[in-house]
């Protein structure tokens, strides 16, 4: 079988001397922006006399010659009647469009931080927009927003299961992962990733050594265990015959704390409220401030659950299970910067809502004691954004002490 043969302008065309002819208009075509003339070179003899007859030059063209596109195009169509984009397509390959490729591959990389900062979990807790600028600042892994955002999908999965139910790491993982129990082993890039969200969210530096980042996850209530996560009650008075009811009542009759450990939470067994009137719960940050009400009311105290700071598995897992139960939750905390971190965590984590946590409130209790120590790092409330306008306006802490007669005022009231 024989082939027709090509036309003499076809053979023109593809003169092997034309080769880096072609090859860079495709370049040049394949940017995606205008062109209007392409740089050659440097030429050998052989490859100035073919682009001299293609383009009808009386005199050889320099060795790095300047070609003007339009030229090139009245040479080719007058050889074959195409454009010169057919012509280097069939010659070389398809274009490219690398700026377009560029804009998308930037409006991806966009649309994935916009995606980060606007999550739930993101604007539950302010706190995570610190790390959310160290993700970005970070940049795609292997250069690729689709692996970028699957891990950050399952870092954000991880951080929305924390606290954890004083699990060993790796039950963790394979709880929360789809059974890839390895998946936040030490030195794994989502273990590094979550790692940095906590530290963020605590306010603490990253973790450098094993024996910090095993205690980081402690404090987010990995690798507890059953009893030594506690959280202290009063006035808690429960129906029912189950080992958690049984203890909080005894210890309130009496006018007592308890300590309820994670194991009791974890196998509470009954525990019921009355139907009417709906009980309250109401929730303090500091120890100090349950002692009080503990010392005031005595077996009269209302229910008061203390998360001693950041809640941990057994906070979390009490104030849950009280509100599964039909208890309304109420939060107070201190008024600097850790304080409202906490409580962002608490309300995002729990059905627990601000009790004394306004903007109002703070102008009320800095009022009365306006020298307090600076609040530290401030983020967003979300329960109330002006709250930390007026934080940073007046740069003072006012610590849960400080406003204990109207929490207990409060308190006094559900009493009677």
């Amino acid at each position: 079988m024989t082939h027709p043969e090509a036309a003499p302008g076809e053979r023109t065309l593809r003169r092997p001397e034309l080769r880096p002819l072609w090859h860079t208009v495709h370049d040049r075509l394949s940017s995606g922006r205008p062109v209007t003339r392409v740089r050659l070179g440097p030429l050998d003899d052989a490859q100035r006399e073919a682009l001299a007859d293609l383009l009808g030059l009386d005199r050889l063209p320099d060795a790095r010659p300047s070609v003007a596109l339009a030229r090139l195009e009245e040479a080719v169509t007058e050889l074959c009647g195409r454009t010169v984009r057919d012509t280097v397509t069939e010659l070389v390959g398809p274009l490219g469009d690398r700026a377009g490729e560029r804009r998308r591959r930037e409006d991806e990389r966009a649309e994935l931080w916009t995606w980060l900062a606007d999550h739930d979990i993101v604007r539950a807790q302010p706190a995570l927009f610190e790390w959310v600028a160290s993700c970005r600042a970070a940049g795609l892994v292997g250069a690729s927003p689709e692996r970028t955002r699957s891990l950050l999908t399952d870092a954000l999965t991880v951080l929305g299961e924390l606290p954890a139910r004083a699990e060993p790491l790796p039950v963790f993982a394979a709880r929360v992962l789809n059974g890839h129990a390895h998946a936040l082993d030490d030195g794994t890039p989502l273990s590094t990733l979550v790692l940095r969200a906590l530290a963020t969210l605590y306010d603490t530096a990253a973790p450098q050594s094993a024996a910090e980042r095993r205690a980081l996850w402690a404090r987010a209530g990995v690798a507890d265990d059953d009893l030594s996560a506690t959280v202290l009650v009063a006035g808690l008075r429960p129906s029912g015959d189950g080992p958690l009811a049984r203890v909080s009542r005894v210890c309130a009759e009496a006018g007592q704390a308890a300590s309820l450990t994670l194991a009791q939470l974890r196998a509470p067994g009954e525990v019921t409220f009355a139907v009417a009137p709906t009980p309250v719960v109401h929730a303090v940050e500091n120890p100090s401030i349950l002692a009080l009400a503990v010392r005031r009311f005595g077996p009269d105290c209302p229910p008061l659950v203390c998360t001693s700071g950041w809640p941990n598995s057994a906070a979390v897992q009490l104030l849950r299970l009280l509100a599964d139960r039909g208890a309304i939750l109420r939060y107070h905390g201190d008024f600097d910067g850790e304080g409202i971190r906490i409580a962002a965590y608490l309300l995002d984590k729990t059905p627990a809502r601000p009790w004394r946590m306004t903007a109002a409130d703070y102008r009320a209790a800095v009022a009365r004691t306006p020298h307090g120590p600076q609040p530290g790092r401030l983020t967003e409330a979300p329960w109330d954004p002006a709250l930390t306008r007026a934080m940073t306006e007046h740069g003072t802490a006012v610590v849960e002490e400080l406003v204990a007669d109207v929490l207990l005022a409060d308190l006094a009231a559900a009493v009677r």
